[in-house]
């Protein structure tokens, strides 16, 4: 039993970000309609819909979303799993014990404000949560550079990439019309990066 729960809790965040791709495509089922390119489209756009479309209380074309409580549920659990990665790492991979906390502090805090992003402070816990993560984000990539884990090196700095991308979109509007489908292929590449590395953090 003591193996069966030490496994789960090692294979928390694949479990986790499994379940939540999972629950992300079934949330996108019963979304009604309506997006920032057309608000009286029907269902959910994969190319202009946002993520955050799922969580809203009423959609754009102001019907009431059933989409919500499971787009919540699963933002949680994404956020939970992300969180249990970062512990992760920080315990297995961090030799610097500064580097190693603010892995822990980062990771925490970017969890912490990125599951109230349902609510009426989205745009606020959205920047709380990308200042944050920014912090864990860097020690993990500062980390990577000094281990023999070439592969998640390049690959970890595509994902800043991206992820740079979407914030400079975000913030600034240029190009918004393109945001919502690369926000969907952010999310796939990274959380396909967390995975590998989670797979390999397994054999160290």
């Amino acid at each position: 039993m003591k193996k069966i729960t030490a496994s789960f809790i090692a294979y928390f965040p694949i479990i986790g970000i499994v379940g939540f791709m999972g629950l992300y495509f079934y949330a996108a089922t019963l979304y009604p309609g309506g997006s920032q390119a057309n608000a009286n489209s029907i269902g959910y756009d994969w190319v202009h819909n946002y993520w955050c479309n799922l969580l809203n209380i009423n959609t754009t074309n102001g019907l009431p979303n059933p989409a919500r409580p499971v787009a919540i549920s699963a933002m949680i659990i994404l956020c939970v799993s992300l969180l249990f990665f970062f512990i992760q790492f920080a315990n297995k991979v961090v030799q610097h014990k500064n580097w190693q906390k603010t892995i822990l502090f980062g990771g925490s805090f970017s969890m912490l404000f990125a599951v109230f992003i349902f609510t009426k402070y989205h745009d606020l816990m959205t920047t709380l949560s990308s200042i944050f993560g920014i912090f864990a984000v860097l020690g993990i990539i500062r980390t990577l550079y000094k281990s023999e884990l070439k592969f998640y090196k390049i690959t970890g700095v595509f994902c800043i990439i991206l992820l740079g991308l979407n914030n400079f979109i975000y913030y600034t509007e240029i190009g918004i019309i393109y945001l919502p489908l690369l926000q969907k292929i952010t999310l796939l590449v990274v959380l396909a990066w967390i995975v590998g590395l989670s797979l390999k953090l397994q054999k160290l």
